[in-house]
């Protein structure tokens, strides 16, 4: 299934097919709440993006006339509070998909605001939100001779103290660095003694993090993880979510179409009805293991300025920075990078 087009007016005057998603991501690819949500705003007003393919270098136009949801990809999205009135107003139906980790320690997150700052922003945002639009992600869980998997447990403890009453979910993922060149080259770099998952390791986890939410009570998931943790009360998690679309915005009758949701009207011994979806809309061009439903993501590789060292998304923190600094130079363009 492809996204249908249209034809839409560019800022040059001209007449050029776009894409039409249902569904935004914003964004896989980099941090557009930290660091493009004024890039966002204006692009979300004009109607349209001009987005680079990573894998051919070619650019297409994404309109944004038939969207009915956004999903947001964080670390840290304060400086976008600003403009929650507007996301009220004119995108009505998003949530956020909020990463808190904790290497401040290590500095794997470079750029990345202490952890104690971060976890009042999440605070903030759930607050003014409400809890069951703001997804706590710790990705991925790294290892190294000194963050074992009990420190890593210890860590996730401190953290979901403070979270648990501002989130309904937690969902992590194993870092996978065998599969990610330029990862290891990162890590290489930066002389990161990383060690690699195995399945030990990951039900000494899994086990840990059970018993922790016997307190907490969070819906807990894994993030395109092949290996099966449902008895330690582990789901395999969708990102993109059309379950968490229906609970959230099941009044958007477009939105529900498109997810292929059928209400069914309540019945003498179904008092509150039911709901059947008829379509399977898995997003494709995922991993195999992604459980998300098709999107269009807005962002860009190579344009996140976080510095978080296992970052799969750059290439380097020197590109990186130079993207945004090009984007500083021409905030309102087309594209994200002012390019």
């Amino acid at each position: 299934m492809k996204w249908a087009k249209s034809e839409i007016l560019n800022e040059q005057g001209e007449t050029v097919f776009a894409q039409t998603p249902v569904i935004v991501s914003a964004s896989r690819s980099t941090d557009i709440p930290t660091f493009y949500f004024d890039w966002f705003v204006e692009r979300w007003k004009a109607g349209y993006v001009k987005w680079k393919n990573p894998f051919n270098g070619t650019h297409l136009y994404v309109s944004f006339k038939e969207t009915r949801a956004v999903v947001f990809w964080t670390k840290n999205p304060k400086p976008m509070f600003k403009h929650l009135d507007f996301l009220d107003e004119q995108v009505k139906n998003y949530y956020f998909q909020f990463t808190l980790n904790d290497y401040d320690n290590e500095g794997l997150e470079g750029k990345v605001p202490w952890v104690e700052n971060r976890i009042a922003t999440f605070r903030q945002l759930s607050d003014r939100i409400g809890k069951e639009r703001v997804v706590w992600r710790f990705d991925p869980l790294f290892l190294t001779k000194e963050i074992t998997v009990q420190q890593l447990l210890h860590r996730i403890e401190k953290i979901g103290d403070q979270l648990y009453s501002y989130t309904d979910k937690l969902v992590f993922s194993f870092a996978d660095i065998s599969i990610y060149k330029k990862v290891q080259s990162n890590l290489k770099k930066e002389q990161i003694d990383y060690v690699e998952f195995d399945p030990e390791a990951m039900i000494e986890f899994a086990t840990g993090l059970q018993k922790l939410n016997e307190q907490w009570g969070l819906e807990l998931g894994t993030c395109a993880e092949k290996f099966d943790l449902n008895k330690y009360g582990i789901i395999h998690n969708k990102c993109i979510d059309d379950d968490l679309m229906i609970k959230l915005f099941h009044q958007d009758e477009k939105l529900m179409k498109f997810l292929g949701v059928e209400f069914n009207e309540p019945t003498l011994f179904n008092a509150s009805g039911s709901i059947a979806k008829t379509k399977n809309i898995k997003d494709k061009g995922q991993r195999i293991a992604c459980g998300c439903i098709m999107s269009k993501d807005i962002g860009e590789y190579n344009t996140c300025p976080h510095e978080c060292v296992y970052c799969y998304a750059n290439t380097s923190k020197e590109i990186a920075k130079s993207n945004y600094r090009s984007h500083i130079a021409n905030p309102n363009s087309e594209t994200i990078t002012g390019r």
